[in-house]
């Protein structure tokens, strides 16, 4: 049987399709290399976003005081209240919220006949929608807004505030509420006529008789009572106290603000005198005020 004739051409030709082939192949392996190289790198840049805060949710604020605490912060003078007069005090007024996973507050109030007392609680939850930017540092540049606005002394646990409280007392611009504080009724006046500096006590703040009615009223703060950094409370706290004088009577305001994680609370204690004489104490609102931000420190790391 006759052999068919070689042609070298053809077997050119075979082989450029088979190197054509081979190659369409491995260009289409290092397409998908590619490929996972991509999604590789955004996963890498995915877990280099700072992380989220450790708090996504919050507590009810009406709840987290203890009851007992409660008590010694709004003491009676000797009357015995009625089990649904003591449930109107200490159940609290909760605040009203649009998102109470972001914001949520309480506010309580008993009113004597030597006064009132308030306390309130506010509780944000910190998000930081950058990606670059982690929950935890987005809730501390708020916090530190809050202590410069204060006007709180840079130290202890890093307060950025250079500046030093101005030692003249804070005139009252608050907000008109229902009633009258100085009078029992649970509110802060608004009068135009609210003298900037109150009568000056007992280096404590305690209820002796003013003989300067122009004294400065917070003169008389020790280093342990002035408002100041707090090293011991959450990741950041600071302690503002001021005496103001108003039309009505006297009253001194307690505040205590601290981060923890990506939650900031903010803690409002204040007095209310009709006699302009008898000055509240700052170290006695200082103590319960420090010892409640401490419960709630510890009720939020739970």
């Amino acid at each position: 049987m006759p052999r068919k004739p070689f042609v070298p051409g053809a077997a050119l030709v075979v082989a450029a399709a088979l190197a054509a082939g081979l190659t369409a192949c491995t260009g289409g392996s290092g397409s998908d290399g590619e490929e996972g190289d991509a999604k590789s790198g955004g996963t890498s840049t995915s877990s280099q976003a700072a992380e989220p805060g450790r708090y996504q949710t919050l507590p009810e604020a009406c709840g987290l005081p203890a009851r007992g605490s409660l008590r010694g912060m709004l003491p009676g003078d000797g009357q015995q209240l009625s089990r649904d007069e003591a449930k109107k005090i200490y159940d609290g007024q909760p605040d009203i919220t649009y998102d109470t996973d972001r914001r949520v507050g309480c506010h309580w109030t008993r009113e004597t006949t030597a006064g009132t007392r308030h306390l309130s609680l506010d509780i944000q939850r910190v998000v930081s929608y950058n990606a670059a930017v982690s929950d935890d540092s987005k809730a501390q540049g708020i916090y530190d807004t809050k202590a410069v606005d204060a006007k709180i002394p840079s130290g202890g646990n890093g307060s950025p505030s250079p500046v030093t409280p101005s030692p003249s007392a804070t005139k009252d611009t608050s907000k008109d509420k229902t009633g009258d504080k100085g009078k029992g009724t649970g509110t802060t006046t608004n009068s135009s006529t609210d003298k900037e500096k109150a009568p000056s006590g007992s280096p404590s703040g305690s209820s002796a008789p003013a003989t300067d009615p122009s004294a400065d009223p917070s003169a008389g703060l020790s280093d342990s009572t002035a408002p100041r950094v707090l090293d011991d409370l959450g990741d950041a706290a600071f302690l503002n106290d001021k005496l103001v004088t108003a039309d009505s009577g006297v009253h001194r305001d307690v505040t205590v603000v601290f981060r923890t994680s990506n939650v900031i609370v903010t803690l409002t204690y204040d007095q209310w005198s009709t006699d302009k004489t008898m000055l509240p104490e700052s170290q006695e609102l200082q103590d319960k005020a420090r010892s409640l931000a401490g419960e709630l420190s510890e009720s939020l790391s739970e």
